[in-house]
């Protein structure tokens, strides 16, 4: 393969700026760009851009291989490490400030996270296939995303991370 061949994909502060953009249009308040070519690719990277306000789903995943490592590219967010009950086990911001840039979470471990700034993006990176968060995978002690009672469990995920 020569380097004419190659299809590069910059991350530019440009590139940055419009996930972020697309994040806020969306209902979800979040957006993706995949680097990966297919859902069936062996290994799943991505950017992540989150707003304020989005809402997700403690989880956890349990297929082989589904480690999950995120990496800080720009703004905070706070992430919560869960037990099975639903008791927060631990809590940490990643952000330049903070100097945490960085986690990865094992497979079966409930989390979840929140954008603490406008603009937060992280990178991705988890093995392949996709495949969709399974009821085991969700945990039953939080709403599911749409439920009436996010907000108010989004403002109690809020609260460990005063600004």
């Amino acid at each position: 393969m020569t380097a004419t061949s190659l299809s590069l994909s910059l991350i530019t502060t440009s590139s940055l700026d419009l996930l972020s953009e697309q994040a806020k249009s969306s209902p979800r308040l979040r957006k993706n760009c995949n680097f990966h070519t297919s859902n069936e690719a062996a290994c799943h990277r991505l950017l992540n851009a989150l707003e304020p306000g989005t809402y997700i789903q403690p989880h956890r995943h349990l297929g082989a291989e589904k480690d999950e490592t995120m990496v800080l590219v720009r703004g905070r967010f706070g992430v919560l490490i869960f037990d099975d009950e639903g008791s927060v086990q631990q809590q940490f911001v990643l952000g330049a400030s903070e100097g945490i840039y960085g986690v990865t979470i094992p497979l079966g471990c409930f989390h979840s996270m929140i954008a603490l700034e406008n603009g937060s993006v992280f990178f991705e990176s988890k093995a392949g296939p996709y495949a969709p968060i399974t009821a085991e995978e969700k945990a039953t002690w939080a709403p599911s995303e749409g439920d009436a009672a996010c907000a108010d469990y989004l403002e109690k995920m809020h609260a460990y991370f005063p600004t």
